[in-house]
């Protein structure tokens, strides 16, 4: 691994720190790590705003048909608040959702110099962004992969023209009330600029996940070994490997028909997860030695989940697969991805054929051939690529994102006195 840009300079005297009030929907894996690494080494008083207790207790989540809450450690390190969430049903996933008449007393009583807002599409968000309470940092990963303008000649097609005009104003007024914005990587930069913002407001900021814990080291190597063994696959086999919800945007279902199609002597699939589509998919592959299934893991248990597999696959299909930054644990971990076209990190992370392959969305015939292609590979060379992943996907990291943060909140001048 390459070794880490030094953390930014601590404050001095004569560099009093700005107040940063973070508002996030809930405690979230990938984003909590980033906040620990910010209240340690950036020049900031933080304190994070959070709008519900999602992930840190248990929830029902629909689409992975269980009840779970995270097992790592979300809380700790930095400054934190739950905000009560007076919202009729309560709902990390709904727009109404979350409603926070307590929020703007609580940020008043912080007196931030800025806001980092995660997200409009909450009630609750999108009242900060129309009445901002102090100059608004915006962060998202929405993108317009997978949405080609239709035939123009349809009444179908006005109608969603008229539809997407409509929509593309919205957001060019919300996105108008922010003050910068931190895109997380390429398609995301450029849905901002579509929208209207300008270049001078872009401060990148990478999609990162915690390098430390998705790490390979023995006691992962060997677990995933053993994972391999009670599966029965033998240990020269190419192993491709999902892992995330069996749902239709994830496009399992896909990925079995593929692989079925390609028909690799000596390959395996394993699909890692649960939801409505694991029914469908036991039943595709009834009678199948060379595809197996596991349920759900939690974080712990994750990178020897992806340290079982050769090359990590997610053939997600339309515009909500906004990243994926499965593909960055994945990578971190030395396995190279292969993704849809649509997936928001593949022109970042995934770049054919040096850390991994890239097929378009929904094609399955074209998944088939690059998994002949992929799974007709010795192991050692599968390594390689996934070595060649690891070193690319390092500088994907929360010092990067911090690193965009810092220029986001020095372009907009504030005055850090109290």
């Amino acid at each position: 691994m390459s070794a880490p840009a030094p953390p930014p300079r601590p404050p001095t005297a004569s560099s009093p720190r700005p107040r940063v009030a973070v508002v996030v929907s809930h405690p979230i894996q990938y984003y909590a790590p980033w906040f620990r690494h910010l209240a340690a080494f950036a020049p900031l008083d933080l304190k994070v705003f959070y709008l519900s207790d999602h992930g840190v207790a248990a929830r029902s989540d629909t689409q992975f048909g269980t009840a779970f809450a995270w097992d790592t450690d979300l809380l700790s390190g930095y400054a934190h608040t739950f905000v009560p969430n007076r919202a009729r049903n309560p709902d990390v996933n709904r727009f109404a959702g979350l409603h926070h008449p307590a929020l703007r007393p609580a940020l008043r009583a912080f007196a931030p110099h800025a806001v980092l807002l995660f997200g409009y599409a909450f009630r609750t968000n999108l009242d900060l962004l129309l009445r901002p309470p102090a100059p608004i940092v915006f962060r998202g990963d929405s993108h317009l992969l997978g949405r080609p303008p239709p035939c123009r000649g349809q009444l179908s097609t006005i109608r969603h023209w008229s539809s997407a005009i409509g929509h593309s104003a919205a957001l060019r007024f919300i996105f108008s009330r922010a003050a910068a914005f931190l895109p997380v990587g390429t398609a995301n930069a450029a849905y901002f600029r579509h929208h209207g913002v300008p270049p001078e407001k872009l401060f990148p900021a990478p999609h990162a996940v915690d390098i430390d814990h998705f790490t390979a080291n023995p006691e992962r190597l060997a677990a995933a070994d053993a994972q391999r063994a009670a599966l029965g696959i033998p240990a020269d086999a190419r192993v491709v490997l999902f892992a995330g919800k069996f749902i239709p945007k994830k496009r399992p279902d896909l990925l079995l028909a593929a692989f079925l199609r390609a028909a690799v002597p000596g390959a395996h699939l394993v699909l890692a997860g649960d939801g409505e589509l694991g029914h469908a998919l036991r039943a595709a592959a009834a009678g199948r030695a060379d595809v197996h299934f596991l349920p759900f893991a939690n974080q712990s248990a994750m990178p020897a989940r992806y340290l079982l597999g050769d090359v990590f696959a997610l053939p997600s299909e339309g515009r909500h697969e906004t990243w994926g930054l499965a593909v960055n644990e994945a990578m971190h971990l030395g396995r190279p991805a292969l993704v849809s076209d649509h997936v928001g990190c593949h022109p970042d992370l995934v770049l054919p054929p040096r850390t991994g392959w890239v097929f378009p969305a929904g094609d399955e015939s074209a998944l088939a051939a690059l998994l002949r292609d992929v799974l007709s590979r010795p192991r050692a060379e599968l390594a390689a690529i996934g070595e060649a992943a690891r070193r690319h996907a390092a500088a994907f990291s929360y010092h990067a994102a911090t690193a965009g943060l810092l220029r986001a909140l020095a372009s907009l001048q504030l005055d850090p006195a109290p």
